[in-house]
C-alpha cells in the first residue's frame, strides 16, 4: 500500500467517527504532515487552542516560534506544513477549513456540517463521558478531600474542601480516572490528651443523651485548653492522656472509640446534606501501627536525625526549609500528623496502588505539604519504591462581607450544618415568591434543596480556588449572574420548551439541517467547546474553569433562543433548533452533575 493511500485510510477512520477532542486531533494532523518535512523534529508542537470566533475555533500557535528557532519565516512554515496537509489528504475539507494568518498562525473553522455531526454523534452525557474516558484512562488516584477534626463541628471553612474535592473526584472519574475518595479524619493527636483529660474531670458522661455533643466536645477542648495554659500539672495529665492513648492503654481506647463513634455520626448529617460519600474514611489513627517502620526506613536512609530529643528532618539544600525542621516524632515519644502523613502515602501506594495523590486541604497548609512532598521523595528514592505524583491542590479562605474570614455577629466560627439548613430556607423564601401553580408544596421544598444546597456549592466552585472570596446571600441565590439559580433555571426552561413540543430531549433529530444562523451556529461551536474546557478544568483542577464555560453557554443559549424561534412549523428548522436545545440541555446538565449540583426539569 503506498503511503498516499495509507493516509487517505486514515482519513476514513478519523472521520467515521466524528472526533471529540478537535484540538487533539488537529495536532495529530498538523504532526503527520510536519513527520514528512526535514526541518522538523520531535520538540514541535502545533499548540492548538480555541481563539476569537472571528478567525475560527481553533488556531496552531506552535509554528511561530518554531519557524523562528529553525530560522525560516514562520508563514512560509504554516503554509507548508498546510500543502503537505493537502497532499496527504487527512483533512477533509468539507468538515474543517483552514487559512494562514498573519506572521504564521494556522485558524481552523469548522463547518456546519461538522458541527451537526459532532452534535448528532454526541448526544448524551454518557456519550461524553465514554469519550473524554481516554484523557485520564487507567490512571489510580488518591483523593484526600474533607478530612475534618472527629471530635468539633464543621465550620463554614470546611465547605471548600468538601465540594472542591467532590467536584475533581467526579471530573477525574468522568475522564476515565480510577478514583478513591478518601476521607483522612483526624481522630488522633494532641487534642485527644486534652479532650480525655477534659470529659474526665468534669464528669461528662458520653452514654447519656445529649442534644449536640459535637458542641459539648468542643466546650470540654476549650476549657480543658484554659486549664493546660493555667496550670502546669494539668497539662501533665492530658499528656499523660495522650501518651497512654497512643500506647494502647484499653480504657483510653474505649474511651477514644465512643469519642468518634459520636463524632462520625454527626459529620455523616453534613455529607448527607451534601450528598457526600467516601470509598475510604481512615483517619490518622489507622496509621498508628505502621510509624514504626516510617521511624526505622527514615533512621536508616540517613534523611532523619535527632535534634533536642525529637526525629527531624532537615531539607538543607532548601532556602527556608534547611533550618525549619519537619518534626517527626516529638522528644516525648508522640506522633504528630506529619507522621502519620508519611506512613498515609506509604499505604496509599501500597495498597492503592496509586498513581497520583490529592491533597485538597487550605493554602495555610502549603509548608506542611512542601515539606511531606520533598522527605517522600527522598524517602521513596532512598529505597526504590516509585513515587507518585503528589499534588497540593490549595484554596484560599472564604470571607465577610468585611473581608475578615466569615463569623457570626458574636465572633464565633459559622456551623456547616447551620448554614446549609439557612441556604435551603432562604432559597424556599425566594421559590414561592415565583410562584408555580403547577408545583406542589412537596416540588417546592425539594427545589429550595436543590437551590439552595447547590447555591452554596456553586458560590464556591465558581471562584478560582486559590483565591479568597467574599461570601453573600444576595449573590449566590441571585437569579442573574453567574450563579446555581440562574444555570438551574437555565436547565428547567429548556425541559418546558419540550413539554410544550410533546417531546422528549433528542428525539425528532433525523430531519436536522445544518445550521444557518449566526447564533445558531454560535451556541454550536460553544457546545464542542465543553471538551477543551473539560480537558483544562481536570489539568489544572480548577473548576472555575467549567463554570464560568457554562455561564457563557447558557448565555448563547438565551441570545439563541430570543433569535431564532425554536417551535416552528418548517421541520427541518424546528428539528435543527431542537437539537440545539437538547445538546445545550445535555452539556449543562453534565457540567452541573460534575460540579455536584443536582439539576431540575421544573422551577
Amino acid at each position: 500500500m503506498t503511503k498516499l493511500a495509507t493516509n487517505i485510510s486514515l482519513v476514513e477512520h478519523l472521520f467515521m467517527d466524528i472526533w471529540f477532542n478537535i484540538p487533539k486531533e488537529l495536532s495529530e494532523v498538523i504532526l503527520q504532515a510536519a513527520a514528512e518535512i526535514p526541518y522538523f523534529d520531535k520538540s514541535f508542537n502545533p499548540d492548538i487552542r480555541t481563539t476569537d470566533p472571528r478567525f475560527g475555533d481553533f488556531q496552531a500557535n506552535g509554528v511561530l516560534s518554531w519557524g523562528k528557532n529553525v530560522g525560516q519565516n514562520p508563514r512560509q512554515v504554516a503554509q507548508k506544513l498546510m500543502e503537505t496537509v493537502e497532499q496527504l489528504g487527512i483533512l477533509d475539507p468539507t468538515l474543517v477549513g483552514y487559512e494562514i494568518a498573519g506572521p504564521g498562525f494556522i485558524n481552523f473553522q469548522l463547518t456546519t456540517k461538522f458541527l451537526l455531526s459532532w452534535l448528532k454523534r454526541y448526544r448524551k452525557e454518557d456519550d461524553l463521558k465514554t469519550a473524554a474516558g481516554d484523557i485520564y484512562r487507567g490512571k489510580r488516584i488518591v483523593v484526600d478531600f474533607s478530612s475534618p477534626n472527629s471530635s468539633k463541628q464543621m465550620h463554614v471553612g470546611h465547605i471548600r474542601s468538601i465540594v472542591i474535592g467532590e467536584a475533581i473526584c467526579r471530573l477525574l472519574t468522568f475522564c476515565g480516572a480510577y478514583v478513591i475518595r478518601d476521607n483522612h479524619i483526624g481522630d488522633w493527636g494532641t487534642q485527644y490528651g486534652i479532650l480525655m483529660m477534659a470529659i474526665k474531670r468534669f464528669d461528662y458522661n458520653l452514654k447519656a443523651p445529649h442534644k449536640n455533643p459535637l458542641n459539648d466536645f468542643e466546650t470540654l477542648y476549650r476549657e480543658g485548653n484554659a486549664l493546660v495554659e493555667k496550670d502546669q500539672k494539668v497539662g501533665e495529665k492530658a499528656r499523660e492522656e495522650l501518651v497512654k492513648l497512643q500506647n494502647g492503654d484499653l480504657d483510653s481506647l474505649s474511651l477514644w472509640k465512643e469519642i468518634n463513634k459520636i463524632s462520625l455520626q454527626a459529620l455523616q448529617e453534613i455529607y448527607d446534606l451534601l450528598d457526600i460519600h467516601f470509598d475510604e474514611t481512615l483517619g490518622e489513627s489507622y496509621y498508628r501501627d505502621q510509624l514504626n517502620r516510617v521511624y526505622q526506613e527514615l533512621i536508616e536512609t540517613g534523611i532523619a536525625e535527632e535534634s533536642q530529643g525529637a526525629l527531624v528532618v532537615f531539607h538543607r539544600e532548601h532556602s527556608r526549609y534547611k533550618t525549619q525542621p519537619f518534626i517527626i516524632r516529638k522528644s516525648d515519644g508522640a506522633s504528630l500528623y506529619s507522621t502519620t502523613d508519611l506512613a498515609t502515602i506509604l499505604y496509599r501506594h501500597e495498597h492503592f496502588q496509586a498513581d497520583e495523590i490529592n491533597y485538597v486541604v487550605d493554602s495555610r497548609q502549603s509548608d506542611h505539604f512542601e515539606q511531606l512532598f520533598l522527605t517522600v521523595r527522598k524517602w521513596f528514592f532512598a529505597k526504590g519504591i516509585p513515587l507518585p505524583k503528589l499534588k497540593h491542590i490549595s484554596f484560599g479562605t472564604i470571607l465577610g462581607e468585611d473581608r475578615k474570614a466569615i463569623k457570626t455577629r458574636s465572633g464565633e466560627q459559622i456551623k456547616l450544618k447551620d448554614l446549609l439548613n439557612e441556604a435551603v430556607h432562604r432559597a424556599f423564601n425566594i421559590v414561592c415568591k415565583k410562584k408555580n401553580p403547577d408545583l406542589t408544596n412537596e416540588e417546592y421544598k425539594d427545589i429550595s434543596h436543590v437551590v439552595g444546597i447547590g447555591a452554596v456549592r456553586y458560590a464556591d466552585l465558581m471562584q478560582n480556588r486559590t483565591s479568597d472570596y467574599v461570601f453573600s446571600w444576595d449573590k449566590l441565590l441571585s437569579f442573574e449572574g453567574n450563579t446555581a439559580p440562574y444555570l438551574l433555571y437555565a436547565v428547567a426552561r429548556i425541559y418546558s420548551i419540550f413539554r410544550r413540543a410533546k417531546l422528549q430531549p433528542g428525539s425528532n433529530e433525523n430531519n436536522a439541517s445544518e445550521f444557518e444562523t449566526e447564533t445558531e451556529i454560535a451556541l454550536a461551536q460553544k457546545l464542542i467547546q465543553f471538551v477543551t474546557v473539560l480537558e483544562q478544568t481536570v489539568n489544572d483542577l480548577r473548576p472555575h474553569f467549567l463554570c464560568t464555560y457554562l455561564y457563557e453557554l447558557s448565555g448563547l443559549f438565551s441570545a439563541f433562543y430570543n433569535a431564532d424561534k425554536v417551535l416552528i412549523s418548517n421541520q427541518k428548522i424546528r428539528s435543527r433548533r431542537l437539537l440545539l436545545c437538547a445538546r445545550t440541555l445535555t452539556v449543562l446538565e453534565t457540567g452541573l452533575h460534575l460540579l455536584g449540583l443536582n439539576t431540575l426539569a421544573k422551577m
